[in-house]
C-alpha cells in the first residue's frame, strides 16, 4: 500500500478486486441466484466468468451497488466495512446471502480515469 504523499506524487490510486457470491441463509432461495454463483469486481466493472451465467438478478443487484465502491477501497481496521462481507437479499422471502470478499490490489492511474486535474500541493 502506498502513503498518500506516494500517491500525489505518482498519480497512482489502489483498488481491491472483489469477488461476489451467492451463498445460503437459513430460508429457502426464491430469487433467481443459485449457491456458488458468483461474478467479480474488476475497477469499473462487473465480471461474469465464463463458465457461468451471464445475467444477475436486477434487484440482488441493485442492494450490492452502493457496497461495492466501500469494499474496494482501504478501510480501517475497526469499520465495518471491513468485517462485515455478507449482504442479504433484498426480498424478506428469500435466503439468498451475497459473500463480498476482498482479492488482491489493482493499480490505477488518476489521469486514466478522469479529466479532473490532481490539486497541486499547497507548500
Amino acid at each position: 500500500m502506498q502513503s498518500d504523499e506516494e500517491n500525489l506524487e505518482t498519480d497512482l490510486f489502489q483498488l481491491y478486486d472483489l469477488k461476489v457470491e451467492v451463498v445460503s441463509g437459513e430460508k429457502p432461495m426464491v430469487c433467481d441466484h443459485q449457491q456458488g454463483e458468483y461474478f467479480y469486481v474488476v475497477g469499473e466493472k462487473i465480471v461474469f466468468p465464463e463458465e457461468g451465467r451471464k445475467s444477475f438478478p436486477f434487484y440482488s443487484l441493485a442492494a450490492l451497488l452502493p457496497l461495492l465502491p466501500a469494499k474496494q477501497r482501504f478501510t480501517e481496521a475497526n469499520d465495518w466495512m471491513t468485517t462485515d462481507a455478507v449482504i442479504a437479499c433484498p426480498d424478506p422471502h428469500c435466503g439468498g446471502q451475497f459473500k463480498i470478499s476482498r482479492l488482491g490490489l489493482r493499480t490505477f492511474s488518476h489521469a486514466e480515469t478522469t479529466v479532473v486535474p490532481l490539486k497541486e500541493s499547497k507548500e
